[in-house]
């Protein structure tokens, strides 16, 4: 598909996250001829737009009304009409408003195509100097309180970078969070990926943490983090925190046995003798 010549469809599009210049030609052409354009924020989009002379129709869909005014516009698509979906800053659906209509246009039958293009975990992930084979990317993190530490203690066995978005008036706190959970593994925090204040801070999470705690951080924020090393069988306190957890979550015994075992290294009747022990039976 060149430009948008299916009928009915939706096309998500890439949109620059800082520099106007990384939209794509074929961003450009498809947002000049769709029926309309629906935007996270059409204030912010039309500054987009102006710089590249467009001056399509808009519909606007933030994220808290995704969900309500998805219908109105798949009911639009059916009938034939086709519109393209932007985001403030990347691609729509990633950490962004966009997944539950891409769901419901899957659901119905509608075609969906994907224009790529800017994407921060990436533009970060490929020059943070950290291993770029595998990584996990776990978007923003719960501000504070348990849900937190459990996501992050559910990270911290993987053996991939991990890839966060963060405000910059909580990088430092995250990072003393990453380091209580993770230990002190080489990180990188990201800032301002693409502008003309782009900064790329390297060093162990430690290291990070003590740079930017005090400091007044601007601009959106990367960070990412190592992920783990060295044996490949998880300590025994690595297993039964992951077995607290899985419990807590009301997962069944034998279930949760069998899947950290593939995971940790451990027999399946030791991680389930082990978590008997949690349990207190």
């Amino acid at each position: 598909m060149r430009g948008c010549e299916v009928a009915g469809a939706l096309f998500l599009v890439a949109t620059p996250i800082g520099n106007l210049g990384d939209l794509s030609g074929r961003a450009v052409e498809v947002l000049g001829e769709v029926d309309f354009v629906v935007c996270e924020d059409t204030r912010h989009s039309r500054t987009l737009f102006a710089h590249y002379g467009l001056n399509p129709r808009t519909l606007s869909l933030p994220a808290f009304a995704e969900k309500e005014r998805a219908a109105g516009i798949l009911d639009r698509l059916e009938a034939g009409e086709r519109a393209a979906l932007v985001t403030d800053a990347g691609s729509p659906g990633i950490s962004d408003p966009g997944e539950a209509l891409v769901a419901e246009a899957v659901r119905r039958g509608v075609p969906v195509s994907p224009i790529p293009g800017p994407s921060a975990v990436v533009a970060a992930l490929s020059a943070s100097g950290l291993p770029t084979g595998r990584f996990h990317f776990a978007g923003f993190l719960p501000r504070q309180g348990p849900e937190r530490k459990a996501i992050l203690e559910e990270l911290a066995p993987l053996r991939a970078s991990l890839v966060f978005y963060e405000s910059p008036r909580r990088v430092a706190d995250t990072l003393g969070d990453l380091l209580e959970v993770f230990g002190d593994r080489p990180a990188c925090v990201a800032r301002e990926l693409t502008k003309l204040h782009e900064t790329f801070l390297r060093g162990t999470l430690t290291a990070l943490r003590d740079q930017l705690s005090g400091q007044e951080v601007l601009g959106e924020v990367v960070v990412v983090v190592e992920g783990r090393t060295g044996e490949a069988r998880w300590s025994e306190e690595e297993l039964r925190r992951a077995l607290t957890q899985g419990l807590s979550r009301g997962e069944k015994l034998k279930a949760l046995s069998k899947d950290l075992a593939a995971r940790a290294g451990w027999t399946g009747a030791d991680v389930y003798r082990i978590g008997l022990d949690v349990q207190g039976k």
